[in-house]
Order: structure tokens, then sequence, then C-alpha cells
């Protein structure tokens, strides 16, 4: 079977730093790392490559840097691996870059799953995987926690639903986004890793695919990040009333309680 896995280089949020002129995110590789649920989605692709055989491709879009995200999947088991990377796709939001990366899975030619962690740390937003697969028009389930062939054609997809779990039979070809419950991702082999500084990444451009130059990049995007901040703790303050009577204690507590918008 042919497996494919999303990945994306994300700001480490330990480290994460905001520009101060333009409001974004500064993306360097000082501060990259690979999504934390893009492990997952590695693991599971290995972890099926092992029991039924085939190959797992591994994409990613992104500046040329976003090629070490591809090397540390290689180091972890990955077959091959493709860098969408073009001006063109610069500046992209959920519904264009997932509109990109179908196109390159179309070109790259037929899967039978495809796998993306559910979400991003530096986003959040969930909506690759489904997108992704809309434009492919193949089938799709989210925040998946087990997966396992039962039948011919099918994978069997356990998720969470409130306290229930919901059990689903997926066509192939399909897309599955993974949690963290999923499994444990393996760390790198020592021949992963003699083997991912020589692997080749293959580079994919705007003119490599057949994409509709609307779609893509910024002209693509009908969502933009206008500015990104960090969150800033509130300030305590502690309030002492002493040395009043009861009657001024409580007049003092409750203008104090409406400054604070709590009344």
């Amino acid at each position: 079977m042919k497996f494919l896995v999303c990945v994306k280089q994300v700001v480490d949020t330990s480290k994460m730093e905001v520009d101060p002129v333009t409001g974004r995110l500064k993306r360097n590789n000082a501060n990259s790392i690979l999504n934390p649920l893009d492990r997952n989605a590695l693991e599971a692709a290995f972890a099926l490559r092992e029991k039924v055989g085939g190959s797992v491709t591994v994409i990613t879009m992104g500046p040329p840097q976003a090629g070490a995200v591809l090397k540390e999947a290689v180091s972890m088991g990955a077959d091959e691996v493709y860098l969408a990377t073009d001006r063109a796709f610069g500046g992209a939001d959920t519904l264009a870059t997932s509109y990109t990366l179908a196109k390159v899975i179309e070109k790259l030619g037929h899967f039978d799953l495809i796998f993306c962690g559910q979400e991003s740390i530096d986003s959040n937003t969930a909506q690759i995987g489904p997108e992704i697969a809309a434009t492919l028009g193949i089938s799709d389930v989210s925040g998946a926690t087990d997966i396992s062939f039962e039948k011919e054609g099918f994978i069997t997809v356990h998720r969470p639903l409130r306290e229930n779990v919901e059990v689903l039979d997926l066509k192939l070809p399909a897309v599955i986004t993974c949690t963290a419950d999923l499994n444990k991702p393996r760390y790198p082999s020592l021949k992963g890793i003699l083997k991912k500084n020589e692997v080749e990444i293959h580079n994919i451009t705007s003119a490599d695919v057949d994409v509709d130059p609307g779609r893509i990049g910024m002209k693509g995007s009908p969502t933009q990040v206008r500015q990104v901040r960090p969150i800033v703790p509130p300030k305590k303050e502690n309030l002492r009333i002493e040395d009043k009577t009861a009657e001024e204690a409580a007049d003092g507590l409750f203008e104090a309680m409406k400054k604070l918008n709590l009344m």
C-alpha cells in the first residue's frame, strides 16, 4: 500500500518570538520544529507499512528551510520526501495551503491513505486534513485514536465522541488526522540518522503542478493573520481592608469590586 504523510514546520511555542514591526511570528531554524502531532501521523503510517507492506512518502509546504522536518521524517523511516516551495505559495491560509497540497498529491500519484496531524501548534485550526480530502473528493475522519484494517478496501477508525467512542469504516482512499492518543512516535534509528544526510528532497514549485494561480498563496487566501502577540499574564493586586469598621470595610470592598467589573 502507498501511504502519504503531510507534515509542517512550526514555531516551538517555548521559543516563540513575535516581530514587533510586522506583528508576525519569527520563523527560523533556531526556533522551528516538526509539529508534534505530525509525529503521530508519521508513526501511524510506519506502523501500517510494517503490517501490510508498502511505502511512506512525506510532503510539506514552506520555504527551503522547511526541508529540515523532511530530513527528520527520513530519520524516523520515510521512504521519499517532497517539499512544495515557491514564493507563489507564500502567505497561504488553510484553504490555499490544502488546495496546494492536494494538487501536489495528485501530481505524485495515487495513495491509499493520507495522514495528517489533527492540528498544528502554531494555528490550531484542524482544517488542513479535511480540506485536502474535500479537494481530492475522498473520505476523511478527524481525531483518530485507533486504526486497523478489518476488511478489504476499508480502514476502521476509532475517535472520541463526547464520552463515547465512535467506530467508523472508512472507504479507501482516505485522509485521517491523528491525535496524541493514537500511538507513541518512534525515535529516529541510527540507520535513519545516517540516511537523512544523503536523502534527496524533491522540490516542487507552482510550475510543476496544475494549479489555479488565483487559489494559491495570498491570492487564494480569504483569511489573513493580521497580528500575533504573546499572552501577557494579568497583574495581580492585593486589597487589604483593616483598621476600619465593618460597615467601612464592606463599602471599601464593594467599591473595589465595581472597579474590577465584578459587580
